[in-house]
C-alpha cells in the first residue's frame, strides 16, 4: 500500500470519526436509535470516489472504532449489521446504475435500519420489534437522501479541483 493512499485512508477514517462523534452528541428526540447518519457521508463519497474496497475497509474500521470508543458490544453488532447490509446494498445499488447518488444514500440509509432491526428481533427475540420499521423507513429515506445530497456536493467540488 503507497504512503498516499495509508494517508488518505487517515484522514477519512479521522472524518467519519469526527462525525460518528458529533452525531453521538445530536440527541434525536424522536425515536432511540435513529441517527443522521453523517459518518455514512465519507462512506458514500468514499465508495464513488475511491473504490468499494476501500469504502468497505472505512466503514468497517470506522463501526468498529467508534463501537469501542462510544458505544458497548450490543451497539457495535447494530452498527455493524446495519452497515455491512447498507454497504452491500449501496454496492449492488450503484453497479447497477439504476439509481443516482441521491438514489444510492437513501437505499444505503433504509437497509441500514433494516439491519439494525433484524438484529434487534434477533437478539430480543421478539418479533413485535419490527412495529418500528416503517419510522424507520421513513427516516432511512430523508436521512439517506440529505446525505446523497451531500456527498454529490462533495464529490463534484473534489472532482473540480482534481482537474
Amino acid at each position: 500500500m503507497k504512503t498516499k493512499n495509508i494517508a488518505i485512508y487517515g484522514l477519512l477514517v479521522a472524518l467519519a470519526f469526527i462525525l460518528s462523534y458529533i452525531e453521538y452528541l445530536i440527541p434525536f428526540p424522536l425515536m432511540p436509535g435513529i441517527k443522521l447518519g453523517l459518518a455514512n457521508l465519507v462512506v458514500i463519497t468514499a465508495m464513488y470516489g475511491l473504490g468499494y474496497k476501500e469504502s468497505l475497509v472505512l466503514s468497517i474500521i470506522r463501526i468498529l472504532l467508534v463501537g469501542f470508543t462510544f458505544g458497548n458490544l450490543s451497539t457495535m453488532l447494530y452498527s455493524l449489521a446495519g452497515g455491512m447490509l447498507s454497504w452491500i446494498m449501496m454496492a449492488i445499488t450503484k453497479k447497477s446504475k439504476w439509481f443516482s447518488l441521491v438514489g444510492v444514500s437513501v437505499i444505503g440509509g433504509v437497509f441500514h435500519n433494516i439491519g439494525q432491526i433484524i438484529v434487534a428481533i434477533l437478539i430480543v427475540s421478539n418479533p413485535l420489534i419490527v412495529t418500528y420499521l416503517p419510522l424507520l423507513l421513513v427516516t432511512g429515506v430523508v436521512t439517506g437522501a440529505l446525505i446523497g445530497l451531500l456527498a454529490s456536493m462533495i464529490i463534484k467540488r473534489v472532482n473540480r479541483h482534481l482537474r
